[in-house]
């Protein structure tokens, strides 16, 4: 049942002995005097479904000791050492100084609880409800769109690592697969099969023999009724026994090798398998997440975020990040948020995309005076294309403007296209939208405000990361997008504090 906080302070109430050495304008003290506002017991009444039972800790306890963990990047252990010995703490959380806190798994069963609710950002919303009420965002109609990489809390596998790591839960999990009669390794030992690393053919003929051992069990379990989770790992053994590895046609039939190239939505890791691997520029990769936020940038406080796999594209995600906000924004972003669907979208909506655009693709078999999309003129209405020199020709159905013989005695054909039968222009869905868009970007139309408030973001994304919070603390995105909420609570209620907020009595302000 859900634990109820004594209204009659006690004996040692921390607050009562010790409050004023909390400094003002901490979260602590913030805490102190406002946590039953910000977190009442209402807000939690949807996780306990009976009133039965041997109560739980305190709603407003609970939530004072997750936004302080966000804020100081504590381990649960850690956090609840906090608690029973850091004054700040007790105060904030409104305990006794003799008060021993609670077991670190009652963090577990609490997070568990809101992510399996309707609701489980309600913390960073409450947040967010305080700022509504300030009117610290009114007037102010820009919004910063960004993402950053955040690394994963597993160690990235090899493609014998994930095979053996995977035949060996199946076996050990289900029955059926136990029986099967394997080759390569014995599974019930920890580490590694044997093998001489250094030569390739050695290498091989283990990647086939534990293909050949992941098949045999795949087709053991075939028509076995299994349960949801025997299934979610039969079906990661499916996964991981494919994506990597590949027939290999010069040693003959039923011979696997390691596949050449790298699956887009490659699992890297059996044990964290919605991980992802992405490379932040050609040199640099990261294994893990993404943080997306949507940030005021005059302020710094964040309106929105979410976090994803970290090959997920950032438009997309970030265009849902202003679903709840008021139409009419000046939307700042880089390239990555310019596509024209995300484009449309924002138009959509009322907004103004202040988006730097993708650049022009090059045809790298032309020279440096070869013609680009925007020297060609497009009429949206009569559906033409016009070339530089003057040839128009109609767009088809499916989006194509060929000019085909056009081009064969064209004195500018070598600056036009390599292409044996001519050139032929692709008049996508969005064509006229982003052509809108990179005219705007030419002639410098938002560019100052581009240029003044779009690198904001970077400081809040900053704050995001510090204190050990460029590495996720769980595995999944569930469990990371919920402990990115509460980061982001965090973040924002230590911004409105040095903003000025204060309780007035009948609502939040600002100074």
């Amino acid at each position: 049942m859900q634990g109820k906080r004594d209204p009659n302070a006690e004996l040692l109430d921390a607050g009562a002995l010790v409050g004023h050495l909390v400094p003002e304008g901490s979260v602590h003290r913030f805490l102190a005097e406002h946590r039953d506002r910000l977190f009442p017991e209402s807000m939690f009444e949807d996780l306990f479904g009976s009133g039965r039972g041997r109560p739980s800790v305190p709603g407003e306890v609970i939530a004072t000791v997750m936004v302080l963990q966000a804020l100081e990047g504590r381990s649960d252990r850690e956090a609840v050492e906090a608690l029973r010995t850091d004054l700040r703490w007790k105060v904030a959380a409104g305990l006794a100084l003799d008060d021993e806190g609670f077991h670190p798994t009652v963090l577990t069963l609490w997070r568990n609880k809101l992510r399996a609710s309707g609701a489980p950002e309600r913390i960073f919303d409450a947040v967010r409800q305080v700022v509504a009420e300030t009117g610290v965002l009114a007037g102010r109609t820009r919004r910063a769109l960004d993402s950053t990489l955040l690394d994963d809390a597993v160690t990235t596998q090899d493609t014998v690592t994930q095979l053996v790591s995977m035949i060996r839960r199946v076996r050990r999990a289900i029955p059926a697969a136990a029986g099967v009669e394997v080759q390569a390794h014995d599974y019930e030992v920890g580490g590694k099969p044997a093998c001489a690393w250094d030569d390739p053919k050695a290498r091989d003929e283990l990647v086939t023999a534990l293909v050949n051992d992941a098949r045999a069990v795949l087709d053991a379990l075939d028509g076995v009724d299994l349960d949801a989770d025997d299934e979610q790992l039969v079906a990661l053994l499916a996964l991981v026994a494919g994506q990597d590895v590949e027939a290999d046609p010069e040693r003959g039939e039923g011979a696997w090798r390691i596949a050449r190239g790298v699956a887009s939505e490659r699992v890297i890791s059996t044990v964290d398998p919605e991980s992802r691997h992405m490379h932040k520029s050609r040199s640099s990769y990261r294994d893990g997440y993404k943080a997306h936020v949507a940030v005021e940038p005059d302020t710094g406080l964040i309106t929105g975020c979410d976090l994803t796999p970290a090959n997920t594209g950032d438009g997309p995600v970030g265009a849902r990040l202003l679903a709840g906000e008021p139409p009419g924004l000046d939307v700042l972003a880089d390239s990555a948020y310019g596509s024209g669907p995300v484009r449309a979208s924002l138009a959509d909506r009322g907004d103004t995309a202040i988006i730097k655009p993708w650049p022009l693709g090059r045809n790298p078999k032309l020279g440096e005076d070869q013609f680009h999309r925007d020297d060609f003129t497009i009429d949206h209405t009569a559906r033409t294309v016009t070339c530089p020199e003057g040839h128009t020709v109609a767009i088809t159905a499916k989006g194509n403007a060929v000019f085909g013989q056009r081009c064969s005695s064209c004195p500018a054909r070598h600056r036009c296209t390599s292409a044996k039968d001519g050139k032929t222009f692709r008049v996508g869905e969005h064509d006229e939208l982003l052509a809108a868009a990179r005219a705007q970007w030419r002639a410098g139309t938002g560019l100052d405000d581009y240029r003044q408030h779009r690198p904001m973001v970077e400081r809040t994304i900053a704050w995001l990361v510090a204190d050990g919070h460029r590495r996720v603390r769980f595995r999944g995105v569930e469990r990371n997008r919920l402990g990115l909420s509460l980061r982001a609570a965090a973040i924002n209620l230590r911004r409105l504090i040095n903003l000025g907020a204060h309780h007035d009595g009948n609502t939040w302000a600002i100074t």
